[in-house]
């Protein structure tokens, strides 16, 4: 196993992608141990790792949010969210973070979250008097909402994974994402306070009522894609099915700014970001397979039970395995890594599945948000045009609420399965 650890870290020093890493790490340990018979059953293992009927989900969830977004929803969204916080200092940046959580029901990925939110809030807060630093990193953290409110893709593939209906998963991290919202909320409420915050531009009487009708239809794609799951009318793949229809019909009647070529972008932006997410799936099916090798899992998992069985401090351990490892690796690779381990843990701490699997996706993205290899931090860095190391600083603050809703999710298991208890 140090082989293989040493030769993925010597890749990812070199600068490959973390998917290229993966694969040529799992491939130098089979040479190096002499194992070259098992060479041949690596594409078998890569098609295996993607040959699942629900991943297709992926794909339509992502051009269901590149249609939305190309149909300028993130400007409805905003508007909306202006509307709904009136005038309270420090407002703008209360808008950044209800935006976000609204636009989570879209992108299902923080990175989308982040790259559409901050685009146009960042801009904004700067212009309105904000630091560059503080707008790119309330922005990051904002966007950790749009992994746990459906259609979030890190949930789809942990349902997959495990084998938990996806449908529970959507309705669990409903509210935790609002309760780390609030949390933020309340956080740039106090900022404005003390660093005196400007108050945000009024929307005029005349216009509320457009911009609440405009924002409505977008508001309702995750109440469409919940509803129909758990009322039995589609099952998930079918609901990516009827997203993807549903955005372009937003997007082109109602909204009416969809263009052939708009749509073509939205198209290659999946296909691109597509591939990307099933590469990454599939490689580190290999790495999987090279575990299995080792018995690398058992292994581990007997090591930690040899420490202690105290359910608490192995829920402990095993939150701070998943906050290194997403400290550098990219989440839903991370998840594929991590799930054979976490899978016989999972027993000894006595947590439902479903709690479980909102814990791990919020954990492995506050990765996202945290150096040296946060990749949302580099894309708020980029719309902001600030130095990482001023935005690391003003997201240290944020990353400890963000822990905090992470350690209430683990320990009050009503936050995470209250919603799909009413389903039941």
């Amino acid at each position: 196993m140090t082989l293989y650890l040493v030769a993925f870290i010597v890749f990812l020093v070199i600068g490959l992608p973390i998917a290229i890493s993966l694969g040529l790490a799992s491939l130098s340990y089979l040479v190096i141990t002499g194992n070259l018979h098992l060479l041949l059953a690596f594409p078998q293992r890569m098609i295996a790792g993607i040959d699942n009927f629900v991943l297709l989900t992926i794909p339509l969830f992502i051009l269901a949010g590149n249609i939305m977004n190309a149909a300028n929803l993130t400007h409805q969204i905003v508007r909306f969210a202006q509307m709904l916080v009136g005038q309270i200092r420090g407002g703008l940046a209360v808008v950044n973070v209800i935006s976000g959580l609204m636009f989570s029901g879209v992108s299902g990925a923080a990175t989308a979250e982040a790259s559409a939110i901050g685009s146009v809030m960042i801009p904004a807060m700067v212009r309105d008097g904000y630091r560059a630093a503080y707008a790119a990193a309330l922005t990051a953290a904002g966007s950790l909402t749009g992994p746990l409110v459906p259609p979030s893709l890190a949930l789809i593939l942990y349902g997959v994974l495990t084998s938990t209906s996806i449908g529970d998963l959507f309705l669990a991290g409903i509210f935790p994402a609002i309760t780390l919202a609030v949390f933020l909320v309340i956080y740039a409420l106090w900022k404005a306070r003390r660093e005196d915050h400007p108050l945000p531009p009024v929307v005029p009487q005349g216009q509320r009522r457009t911009a609440a009708m405009s924002a409505i239809p977008a508001l309702l794609l995750p109440v469409i894609i919940v509803g129909g799951i758990r009322g039995g009318v589609f099952t998930p793949t079918e609901a990516a099915a009827i997203a993807c229809a549903y955005a372009l019909l937003v997007g082109g009647i109602v909204y009416r700014a969809l263009t052939l070529r708009r749509i073509g972008q939205s198209l290659y932006e999946t296909a691109t970001l597509s591939a990307g997410i099933l590469l990454v799936v599939a490689m580190a099916s290999m790495t999987s397979f090279v575990l299995g090798i080792e018995n690398i899992p058992r292994r581990i998992a007997g090591g930690f039970l040899g420490i202690t069985d105290n359910p608490l401090l192995l829920l402990l351990m095993l939150n701070l395995v998943l906050l290194v490892l997403g400290l550098f690796l990219e989440p839903l690779a991370a998840m594929i890594l991590a799930m054979p381990i976490l899978s016989l843990l999972a027993p000894a701490i006595g947590m439902d599945p479903v709690q479980f699997g909102i814990m791990v996706v919020l954990n492995l993205m506050i990765g996202m948000i945290t150096p040296p290899v946060g990749l949302v931090l580099f894309i708020v860095s980029a719309i902001a045009r600030a130095p990482l190391e001023e935005v690391t600083r003003s997201v240290l603050p944020l990353i400890g609420i963000s822990l905090l809703v992470l350690a209430l999710v683990a320990l009050v298991p009503s936050l995470s399965l209250f919603l799909p208890g009413l389903f039941h």
